[in-house]
């Protein structure tokens, strides 16, 4: 069987060949704990602080900046109850929108006090405005609003929600996983219009698993999630991950040196594949916003989505029918439900999420096999009539 065409970047993408070669060493013969004061050890710290400048120079921050976690779930977790902790249980507001590493964080802070406003998104996926004044009116004290949509792609204008935020004193995060390396990311910018975290991860961008940041401007205060030995300034004890540490680094570093190339590129073939869709009839989620160039999410009126991604994995592509770290919750997806769309539309929904070596005549050919397979179902459901 030939090899699957992989149409789900922003589930995970493969590990760059360049990343691999930069965490081998530290899989073997570079062993140290950086913790260590001898020669391993300060080799493994070196390598660490290497990484972390990598990381602040992609996302626009100062590697005094970067705390290292497991993942974007963890950096998410870190700064909602992190600094949750220091203030006394009121508003805490999060778009309806985010991903569950956000939404179920916050879930289990409104279990201990504190007063949970889910903001509200217009039919594109964008905060809605009016309501999100209405929210600042009540004074929240945290304030959550992701970058760009893991499912829809669409970005929101973060740095123009957090200096309305600001007037109210809020601390305001925003989780830019699927951002990084996709498009252009400056937490100097973010935080200078009042955003003062920031999260990302590894294995969105070339890198491996297991390996996150979460930026946070100095002035913030958090509650460490894992207490310990002090590691990462206090805020995430545990000996360092050095592989993944550098690992993610490298894809950084790379992703930074392909961004204008590569935006432009998956742009393209975006809209290739958005044309083909919208002669079939699809409905694109999210299609009128502002939105990263890889992502499209769509429906055909009378599909089930996981029918359809299951027809054509075994017709050789991989997609998602949702957010892949819900995909087991047979429920329509929490994000279309927020935009407003009708239950039996949002369980037709596919994602396809392009990469670096996707080609167009990958698209071509999943557009004729999304084709064929829709005419083969709808040929089943006629004998079965």
């Amino acid at each position: 069987m030939a090899a699957l065409v992989y149409f789900d970047h922003n589930a995970t993408t493969p590990v760059d060949p360049a990343v691999l070669e930069a965490m081998l060493p530290w899989f073997s013969t570079q062993f140290g704990n950086a913790s260590s004061r001898h020669e391993y050890g300060r080799a493994a710290r070196k390598a660490i602080d290497e990484a972390r400048e990598r990381v602040a120079a992609a996302a626009g921050a100062h590697a005094t900046e970067v705390v290292f976690t497991s993942g974007g779930s963890e950096a998410n977790n870190l700064f909602l109850k992190g600094a949750a902790a220091f203030l006394k249980p009121g508003a805490l507001a999060v778009s309806a929108v985010e991903h569950p590493c956000v939404i179920k964080p916050a879930e289990q802070l409104a279990r201990r006090g504190w007063q949970l406003h889910k903001l509200a998104v217009d039919g594109e996926g964008r905060i809605d405005r009016a309501a999100y004044r209405h929210t600042l009116s009540l004074r929240p004290k945290l304030v959550s609003v992701m970058l760009a949509n893991n499912e829809t792609g669409v970005l929101q204008d973060v740095g123009a929600l957090a200096e309305a935020a600001a007037e109210s004193g809020a601390f305001f995060h925003t989780d830019g996983v699927q951002a990084l390396g996709k498009i252009a990311v400056d937490f100097r910018a973010l935080n200078a219009r009042g955003v003062h975290a920031l999260t990302l991860s590894a294995h969105k961008l070339g890198g491996p698993k297991g390996a996150g940041a979460l930026v946070l401007d100095k002035r913030i205060e958090l509650d460490p999630l894992i207490a310990g030995g002090g590691h990462e300034r206090g805020l995430r004890s545990g000996t360092e991950n050095v592989a993944a540490i550098v690992g993610f680094g490298a894809a950084c570093e790379l992703a930074t040196q392909r961004l204008a190339e590569r935006a432009l590129r998956l742009t393209a073939l975006r809209e290739r594949l958005e044309d083909g869709l919208r002669g079939m009839g699809a409905t694109l989620f999210g299609g009128g916003a502002q939105r990263l160039p890889n992502t499209v999410y769509f429906a055909l009126a009378g599909f089930d989505g996981e029918t359809l991604v299951a027809h054509l994995d075994r017709a050789g592509y991989a997609l998602a029918s949702g957010a892949a770290c819900s995909s087991a919750n047979p429920e329509p997806s929490h994000v279309l439900k927020a935009m407003g769309v009708a239950d039996d539309v949002a369980r037709g929904a596919v994602r396809a999420s392009l990469g670096g070596d996707n080609t167009p005549a990958q698209v071509d050919a999943f557009l004729a096999a999304l084709r064929g397979t829709t005419t083969k179902l709808q040929q089943l459901t006629a004998l079965a009539v």
